[in-house]
Formats: C-alpha cells, structure tokens, sequence
C-alpha cells in the first residue's frame, strides 16, 4: 500500500482528507509562490500546485505519493490571493461583495513513476456585504491565509454565499471528489 503525503499546511485540505478517509501524513516546505505574469489566470493554481510539487520531490520514497495543491481567487480576470494586511483583507471583500467570482483549486498527484495534475473551478455567487459585516468577519474570522481573504467554510460562507455552481471542496481548498477518483484510478489507491 502506498503512503500519501499531503505536502499543504492547510488545516482545511487534512480536514478533506480525513473526511475522503484517506490515511495520510503532513510533510511541507516553503515554496516560492509566483508565477509569469503573462500567464492565464486559470491556469495559476495548476502550475503553483506543480511548482510545490518540484520542491517537495525529495518527500517521495518508493512507497510514497505526494499530493500538493494551491487554491486562487479569480475577478474581472484578476487573482486574489492571500491578503497582506486587515486593509488588503477590507478591499478583496468590499470588491467580491454582490459578485459572481471563480474559485479554481489546482492539485498535483506524484509518485516517482507517475504524475497527474488538474484543476478544478467553482463559481461562487456572494450577496453584497456592508462594511459592518466585512469587519465583523475580519475581526471574527482573521482570513489572513485564504485566497480572496475569505473562507467557504466560516461565517462569510454561511450567511453570504448564495450559490455555487461546482464543488464545495474545491472552493474550501481540495477538489477530494477528483483527489478520490484519480487516487483510486491512478494509483490504486483503495479505501472501500
């Protein structure tokens, strides 16, 4: 049986996990996050899970799989990543407020023999929001480490969201439906 090693610091990607049922350690590094300026906006999150990946090559041993991923915020064809500050947190939410905007989540799978990197997209819809809620969220929920400075699975998420055309674990950070089925499909990776 293989072991997994989820190569992410993110609480919520091993809270998707688990969930899957996957039996998995966490393994990270830091990996330097950029990316060329004249590339699509859709295709960021797939080329930093890739990235990561690169750096984290040395975590595979025979028996091991390593999954990275990296999660953006798209808007008017512009990426909202991790806000730098409170006042950066403030302008991404007052600019997704009331909008249609797309969460696309990129996932590498490696072994040493083998390699499948996606990405999946969600549109999410947000019903506007007032300055008061903005800060009662910030002040609430310190979204300093999620894309577009907001988190599906928090108070945001539950009283703002009005829609999600795709998947709700893609928008909270790791597609695991097609995690799953690549694992499986892929790796042979078996849970039942």
């Amino acid at each position: 049986m293989k072991k997994i090693i989820l190569a992410s610091k993110s609480p919520r990607r091993s809270f998707l996990m688990r969930e899957a049922g996957f039996e998995f350690e966490v393994r990270t590094r830091e990996i330097d996050e950029s990316f060329p300026s004249e590339m699509p906006v859709d295709e960021v999150a797939e080329f930093i899970a890739n990235k990561k990946a690169d750096g984290v090559m040395d975590f595979i041993e025979n028996d091991k799989i390593i999954i990275t991923s990296d999660t953006v915020v798209i808007l008017n064809n512009k990426i909202y990543g991790k806000p730098k500050d409170k006042a950066d947190a403030v302008r991404m939410l007052r600019e997704i407020s009331g909008t249609m905007h797309r969460v696309i989540t990129g996932v590498c799978i490696r072994s040493r023999a083998h390699q499948i990197s996606f990405s999946d997209i969600a549109d999410v819809y947000i019903n506007d929001m007032t300055d008061e809620e903005i800060e009662y969220y910030i002040e609430r929920c310190e979204p300093f480490d999620k894309a577009g400075s907001y988190g599906i699975q928090e108070w945001l998420g539950y009283v703002k969201v009005a829609r999600i055309d795709g998947s709700y674990a893609t928008v909270m950070g790791l597609p695991v439906h097609r995690v799953y089925e690549v694992l499986r499909g892929e790796f042979g990776i078996k849970i039942a």
